[in-house]
Parts: structure tokens; C-alpha cells; sequence
């Protein structure tokens, strides 16, 4: 018999500074072979548990159609914690983890193997005191979403009320593929688990960085009085990509830039971005004032000028050769699936009318990044001749999410000498500089509320379906264009940079 697990009388549950420790668990990882798994997952529970963030009675369940042993999966799990666990790995550290790591074969439509799971976690209750707590990670192509939900449904390990503790389910993006799918999909999970127990999971809103967008704007004096549109001329947020679609071909080519990345990870950044004060840090209150955002969002009317998608063609990247879109393994030839978008969208409040937010995302770009850029008004007079500033531009603050991760502020300087000129310069936050400790995995972080109930991090399933009814009309639009090309190695197509010009901006040089 489990033995009785009680609070520490001294401990304030409202206190953050001291780390919150989940309920004795399983989290059964569907898919659990894969390369999420190995890249992301694994790597994550092995940093937890290093860290003392898991309980003693936790539980690592991989669920696959390898057809592998408890000991394979070990090894698997062991060298996917080696090649990716951000703490040191230590074996003394491993040993005591692979205790409580299992593996179960099966497909997903295989009656018997979801019987041998529902049984198996039954079985850790005895032995290891999960006290019917258990996460299951969806980390599956979204097209079996809907078999493996309706086989946890069969075998009632959906339910928290049959199992006596918790049941929550983690699904990955994209959610849908389109605002009727969402929907669809929306009312299944909730007739299967309820509405508190689903985790949609967007790894960008783990990311420190972004978390550090609530501290910056709210518990600072500095920012707030100059976030809105008499300071603020516009906002350009980028997520940019050096890699191409590596092995995802199948994937990528049905979903494209548009599915891929603006409808969830920018879509949520612009709802942080301009979302107004919460009235306190919890989950609901946040959820409301982002959905708040997102129905506020206006697509352009001139969707031919302000929103352009492109397709890679071969280059040069890194002193590399690259080959182009379609020249990549598994794309269709003539595939016009976009590999780059940019978008002009309004936010029709009080506080951002008149204000562009510009969003791109795109594969082959020169680098890696992903930022914030908040783009100031000029002064409205300067008393310096023109040649004294004539290379200032706007006061800018850069919220850099990946990778240097940071804030930079940019802002005019005179030069020193004894002309009077004025010129940019920065000054720069970096997160890996001001903290001792290293910047966790945004997966630990999401892993470790999934476990103790937070889904203040989550999307739910209205900021789902508002987000589809931004993209969709995008999507038809372009459905009947060809999408402009760019060469590899290039900040993409000409269009988008027109698409600036034409409001007298240009794009942000990350």
C-alpha cells in the first residue's frame, strides 16, 4: 500500500521561489520512439529528475510499435538523455530514473494493447503509488489524434473518476488543419477528457523569454505608460529558420509556413505582445486577455500587397550549397506549399488602433532566430540638423526569445567628438550574463505543469479556433497563387520587403 503523502505545514502553496513537486505520476509518452521523444521528451524528464523536480513515484510509460522490451527502451531512452539532457548526465542519476521507465508495444488501433496499458497502470499503482495520476503525451501524427482518443475512451483511461486520481492528455500541433477540423477535434477531446484536463501544447510559450514578457511589461513602471499606439509605431515579430524540412517532407508539404508556425507560435507571441494587464497570474485570467487580443485581430483588406508567402529555391547558406523546396526528398514536383509567410494584421482596440504588427516565419533563412521588436515613433522635433542624424533611426525594444537569449534596447547616442552627431547604439540583457543558472528546455518547463495542473502556459481550445479564423482566410486566399520564390540563404521573397515599403518601413535585420 502506498504510503501517505502529507504537506509541509511550513510551506506557503502561494510561494514560487521554492519548486513545486508534482503528485506521484505516469506520463505515458504515445509515439515514444520518435524523434520529439528522442530530441525533446526524454532529454526533459532526465533534466526534471536531475534537477529534483519529479516525485519518487513517477513513472516514464513509452508506447510505440517497436516491437522492444522494457530494457530497449532503456537503452534508447539512456542515449536519447545523453545526446540531449541539458544538465549533466551522471549514471548515478540514470540509474535511479531507469527504475521507473517502462515500455508497452502495441499500434494504435490494437484493442489489446491499449487493454495491456489501462492494465499496466493499474499495476504501478501497487507498485510504485501513482495513485491513478496519469499524463499521456500525444507525440503522434495529428491524423491519429482521433483512434488513439477513442481507444483511451474505450478503456477508461480517460477517466479520473474510474481511476481515482488525474487524468489530463497533452496534444501537440497542429490542432486541426483548418477551423472545422479544430472544432471537430475540440469536441472530441473534451467528450473524452474534460475541458481542465487537455494540454495543447505550443513549446514556444516555455521558452523564458517569453514567460519574461509578463515580467517586463507588468512588474516594471518603465514599459507599460509607452505600450500602445501613441508611442508605438509597430511591432515585427520573427521566427526564422536556417534549416530546411529536413525529414518532415510528408508533413510539411500538407501543412505549410502558414499551418506550420504563424497559426499557433507567432499568433501567440502577438496575443502576449499586446494582451492587456491580467488582473492576477493565473491561467484563466491570462487565457481571457489573450482571446481578448486575438478576437480583436483584422486581416488586411489588400491581402495581394500585405500577405505574401514563398518557396525556397536552391542557395547558399553558411558557405554551403542548398538544394531548393522542390528539389527536396519526397516534394511533389510543382508543389506550391509555402515555406515562407508575412503577414500585415491590425488589433482593432483602444490601444493598438492604427498600429501594424508585422509577423514572417520562414525556412532557409541567413539565420536562426526568433524575436519581438517593439518599433517606437521618432521624436516629434529634433532641434539637430539632418546631417546630424542621419543615421538615427527608431527607438527600438527587442525582445530576443532564440537564441541569445535577451532584451536589447536601441536608442540615439551622440558620438563622441565636437560635432554634434547622433547615431544608434544598444544596450543589451542577456539572460545567460545576469543568471547563474542556465535557461531550462521550455519542454521541461511544460512537462512539469502538465503534471501539477498549471495550464497557464496552454492554449485552450477558443484561442484554438480564434486563431484558425485568422489563418483561414489567409489560406484560401492563397490557395489560387503561386508562392513568390526566394533563394536560399536570403531574408525571402522581394514581395515581402515591398509589403513594408509600401507603409514607408522595412523589415528588422535580426
Amino acid at each position: 500500500m502506498a504510503p501517505t503523502v502529507r504537506s509541509n505545514p511550513l510551506r506557503d502553496p502561494r510561494d514560487r521561489r521554492l519548486p513545486r513537486l508534482p503528485d506521484a505520476s505516469a506520463l505515458v509518452v504515445f509515439g515514444a520512439t520518435g524523434d520529439l521523444a528522442r530530441k525533446k521528451l526524454i532529454p526533459a524528464v532526465y533534466d526534471l529528475f536531475s534537477r529534483g523536480l519529479l516525485p519518487p513515484g513517477f513513472v516514464l510509460l513509452g508506447f510505440a510499435r517497436r516491437d522492444w522490451s522494457d530494457g530497449d527502451f532503456v537503452d534508447f531512452a539512456r542515449e536519447s538523455a545523453e545526446k540531449g539532457a541539458r544538465t549533466p548526465f551522471r549514471d548515478e542519476v540514470w540509474d535511479r530514473l531507469a527504475g521507473s521507465v517502462r515500455f508497452l508495444q502495441g499500434s494504435f488501433d490494437d484493442d489489446a494493447a491499449f487493454d495491456r496499458l489501462a492494465s499496466t497502470l493499474e499495476d504501478l499503482e501497487r507498485s510504485h503509488g501513482i495513485g491513478g495520476n496519469a499524463a499521456f503525451y500525444l507525440s503522434i501524427p495529428p491524423s491519429a489524434f482521433p483512434v488513439v482518443l477513442k481507444q483511451m475512451q474505450r478503456t477508461g483511461l480517460s477517466s479520473a473518476q474510474d481511476s481515482g486520481g488525474w487524468r489530463r492528455v497533452v496534444i501537440e500541433k497542429p490542432f486541426g488543419h483548418d477551423l472545422a477540423s479544430a472544432r471537430d477535434l475540440n469536441a472530441l477531446v473534451d467528450d473524452v477528457f474534460t475541458p481542465s484536463g487537455v494540454y495543447r501544447i505550443d513549446h514556444y510559450l516555455g521558452k523564458e523569454t517569453v514567460q519574461n514578457l509578463f515580467a517586463l511589461r507588468f512588474a516594471n513602471s518603465l514599459y507599460e505608460p509607452i505600450w500602445n499606439s501613441q508611442f508605438v509605431d509597430s511591432v515585427q515579430i520573427t521566427m526564422a529558420e536556417d534549416v530546411g524540412i529536413g525529414t518532415r517532407a510528408g508533413f510539411y508539404d500538407e501543412t505549410g509556413a502558414a499551418r506550420d508556425v504563424l497559426q499557433n507560435h507567432l499568433l501567440q507571441l502577438l496575443a502576449l505582445t499586446a494582451m492587456e494587464e491580467p488582473v492576477s497570474f493565473g491561467p484563466e485570467t491570462i487565457r481571457t486577455e489573450k482571446l481578448k487580443v486575438l478576437r480583436a485581430v483584422s486581416l488586411p483588406d489588400d491581402l495581394a500587397r500585405f500577405a505574401v508567402r514563398g518557396q525556397y529555391e536552391q542557395g547558399w547558406l553558411a558557405g554551403e550549397r542548398v538544394p531548393g523546396y522542390l528539389d527536396e526528398k519526397d516534394i511533389p514536383p510543382g508543389s506550391r506549399t509555402e515555406t515562407f509567410a508575412a503577414v500585415r494584421l491590425g488589433i482593432e482596440t483602444r490601444r493598438w488602433a492604427g498600429v501594424p504588427f508585422y509577423l514572417r516565419t520562414g525556412k532557409r533563412l541567413p539565420r536562426r532566430v526568433t524575436e519581438i521588436a517593439i518599433v517606437f515613433k521618432k521624436a516629434p522635433h529634433l532641434p539637430f540638423d539632418h546631417t546630424d542624424t542621419a543615421e538615427l533611426g527608431n527607438n527600438q525594444l527587442v525582445i530576443r526569445v532564440q537564441p541569445d537569449e535577451g532584451v536589447t534596447l536601441k536608442f540615439g547616442s551622440k558620438v563622441p567628438g565636437s560635432a554634434m552627431e547622433v547615431r544608434d547604439v544598444a544596450m543589451d540583457f542577456l539572460f545567460g550574463e545576469a543568471f547563474t543558472e542556465a535557461l531550462p528546455e521550455a519542454y521541461e518547463r511544460l512537462i512539469l505543469d502538465v503534471l501539477l495542473g498549471d495550464a497557464t502556459l496552454f492554449p485552450n481550445n477558443a484561442e484554438v479556433e480564434e486563431s484558425w479564423r485568422i489563418v483561414d482566410p489567409l489560406e484560401e486566399y492563397w490557395a489560387n497563387t503561386t508562392p513568390h520564390r526566394y533563394r536560399a540563404g536570403s531574408w525571402g521573397p522581394a514581395a515581402a520587403d515591398e509589403m513594408l515599403a509600401a507603409d514607408g518601413r522595412r523589415w528588422r535585420r535580426p
